[in-house]
Order: structure tokens, then C-alpha cells, then sequence
């Protein structure tokens, strides 16, 4: 039988949550919500489906060291830095390489490491289900989240008919990815009921993905070539991603590999899951006072609702007569702006830049 695997990809800045949110430590190595960094959580919730010799994280050389701080559990080996980001297909690619040289028929589950999941049964018993899909034939498995709102900033997969059961759970063809759309078409997705929220969560086996590689992105897994060549000599990882990293292309696997494909199947997620992508989304996890404050740290707060205050115990915010604002206090940087213009917290990064010595912020 192939062996499981989980590859859980922790490489992005997490800039909305700045100034707590920074380069060198994002928001997946942070306790956002919750008392544990967002990836240690990743890990708390597939370590009963797979054993930890069989966890990778695929990191930036920017977040390794600190990656490794919080990930004490996994071997050494197990935590992989890419040397410059080249989005996700080239992280599945280099995934299925190292996958490949543990078990050339393995199969496993590609995963974020910064979403909210609070049923962590329901979420184990969609996870093994997808194994067993994956495992049984020559599909690429994705877990979809049922839409609760006419999001605009997800990409979305239609359901189509229903392809086989595993483990009481019933899987469909994917018909269609689209990407993030506008409101109208947010709100014609929700009524059709046809549509998931893509999760980014994928599980399928080594031969299964690498066959996708080849066929469309040929160039991509040509030149992974060399990666996979090293894991086969078993020798150092490192100095080959320097020297072939910087020549990838920079593509989403969505793009790459499973808009193109017909052997995708897709499984509506039985739990909770939230991908907390700014500031305002904090609020939906963490208790609040009678008049709607979420407070982390030290604050006083006096005729103010709806505020969302981020501090520590020794810096004390005090909050009169203001309603439904963020304030976040850190060492070296305070943010404070509204709960609506929370996503532009990105744009405000790239005015920043253009500081003199700004590089201290980030």
C-alpha cells in the first residue's frame, strides 16, 4: 500500500496582518487566533492521520528559522526552504519530488498553514477520505468549502456530477475553477449551490501529479529535474534549489495543472474552516466584551464598540468615544484604521516603502 503523506506549504508574508504579521515571521507563525502559532495548530490537526516522519513543511530561507523554533516535532530534514517564492505549482512540484523519493507511489495532502478549523474530527474524517480517493484511482482530490456569502476574494470550484463514495462521503467531478469574482457572479455562484470556495487543500498520489507536470507544465517539471535527480542520490537539497529555483516559473498549481485536468474530483468539506485573510475576520474567533471589543492584551476601553485592540501586557492601549476600528501595537510600529478599509492594509505596505531605512518595518 502507498504510504501517506502531508505537505503543509508555509511561505507567505501575511501582509494584511502587518505591523504584527512581518516577513521574517508571518501570520501563519503566529497565534492569530488561538493560543498557538496558525502552522503549529496546521500540524496539531494531521498528526493522528499521518505520522510525523511523514509531515513536510515546504518554508521560505527567510521564515526557516523560525519554522524550525515552532516545529520541533518534525525532523530536521522534513523542513524544506525555497530559496525565492515561485508560488504553488513549483511548491507541489518540489513536494511530489520529495514525496516520490520516501515512496515513488506515495500520496499526499497539500495544505496552507494558516486556516481556522475548530472540528478537527469532521476535518480528520474528510482528510482520510480524500487519502482513500487518491489512493484508489488516478484522480486529483480537492476539499471545497460550502460558500456562506458572496465572497469576492476566493476562487471557486463548480461541483458536477457525483463521481464514487469513500468512507460515507460522496465525490464529484470538478467541472470548472474560477477565479475571484465580483459580487454579482459571487452572489449567482451562492444561489446555484453549485459552487465551492477552493481551499487550496489538494491530495493526490506522486505518479498521479507528476504525469500533470509533465503534461502541462512541462517546463516547470523539467526543470525540477535536477531536484528530483539530488533526492534520488540522496544528496544535499539546499545548494540545488539555488541554482534551479531562480530559472522556475512563478504559477499557481490552480493554473498550472487543475484547470487544465479532467481527472479532478472534488469533496465538500464536512467542517468548519475559515481562511482569516485580514484584521476584521479575528473578530469571528475571539470572544468580545458587551459592546463588541476583541481584545488581545492590555486595553481600557470607554464608550467604544465594535473595536478590534492588539496589544501586549506591557503597553497599554486606551480606546474613548471610537467605534469599529483596528488598533495594533507592536515594539516598533502601531496600526490603527477601520474595520473597512482593513484590505488595503497592502497598499499602505507599498507607500511604506517608499520610506527612507523602511526595511525595518517589514
Amino acid at each position: 500500500m502507498s504510504q501517506k503523506f502531508v505537505v503543509i506549504i508555509a511561505g507567505g508574508k501575511g501582509e494584511r496582518f502587518w505591523p504584527q504579521s512581518r516577513t521574517a515571521r508571518p501570520k501563519h507563525l503566529l497565534p492569530i487566533v488561538g493560543d498557538k502559532p496558525m502552522l503549529v495548530q496546521t500540524l496539531d490537526r494531521v498528526r493522528s492521520v499521518v505520522p510525523a516522519g511523514n509531515i513536510f513543511v515546504i518554508t521560505s530561507v527567510t521564515q526557516e528559522k523560525a519554522v524550525r523554533e515552532v516545529c520541533k516535532g518534525l525532523p530536521s530534514a522534513n523542513i524544506v526552504a525555497e530559496p525565492v517564492g515561485r508560488d504553488t505549482a513549483a511548491a507541489v512540484g518540489l513536494a511530489a519530488a520529495i514525496v516520490g523519493s520516501r515512496d515513488p507511489n506515495g500520496v499526499f495532502a497539500v495544505l496552507p498553514a494558516d486556516h481556522v478549523i475548530h472540528d478537527r474530527r469532521a476535518y480528520q474524517g474528510d482528510l482520510r477520505a480524500a487519502f482513500a480517493a487518491a489512493s484508489a484511482e488516478g484522480v486529483m482530490v480537492t476539499i471545497g468549502i460550502r460558500p456562506t456569502e458572496p465572497a469576492t476574494g476566493f476562487g471557486y470550484i463548480r461541483r458536477g456530477v457525483a463521481w464514487r463514495g469513500f468512507t460515507r462521503r460522496t465525490f464529484y467531478y470538478a467541472s470548472r475553477f474560477v477565479e475571484k469574482p465580483n459580487l454579482e457572479t459571487a452572489k449567482s455562484y451562492l444561489a446555484s449551490g453549485d459552487y465551492l470556495w477552493n481551499a487550496g487543500m489538494f491530495i493526490w498520489r506522486v505518479p498521479v501529479v507528476q504525469a500533470a507536470l509533465r503534461k502541462h507544465a512541462p517546463e516547470l517539471d523539467a526543470g525540477l529535474a535536477p531536484v528530483r535527480e539530488a533526492l534520488a542520490r540522496r544528496r544535499a537539497l539546499a545548494p540545488v534549489l539555488r541554482r534551479v529555483y531562480p530559472g522556475l516559473k512563478r504559477i499557481s498549481v490552480d493554473y498550472a495543472l487543475l484547470e487544465k485536468s479532467d481527472n479532478v474530483v472534488v469533496l465538500q468539506s464536512s467542517f468548519d474552516w475559515d481562511d482569516v485573510g485580514a484584521w476584521p475576520a479575528v473578530a469571528r474567533h475571539l470572544p468580545a466584551d458587551s459592546h463588541g471589543n476583541v481584545i488581545r492584551g492590555r486595553a481600557v476601553v470607554e464608550h467604544a464598540g465594535g473595536n478590534i485592540l492588539y496589544s501586549n501586557n506591557e503597553h497599554l492601549l486606551a480606546v474613548l468615544g471610537v467605534d469599529n476600528l483596528i488598533v495594533v501595537h507592536t515594539p516598533d510600529a502601531t496600526l490603527v484604521c477601520t474595520k473597512e478599509r482593513a484590505q488595503e492594509i497592502k497598499t499602505l505596505l507599498k507607500r511604506l516603502e517608499q520610506e527612507p531605512g523602511s526595511a525595518r518595518w517589514f
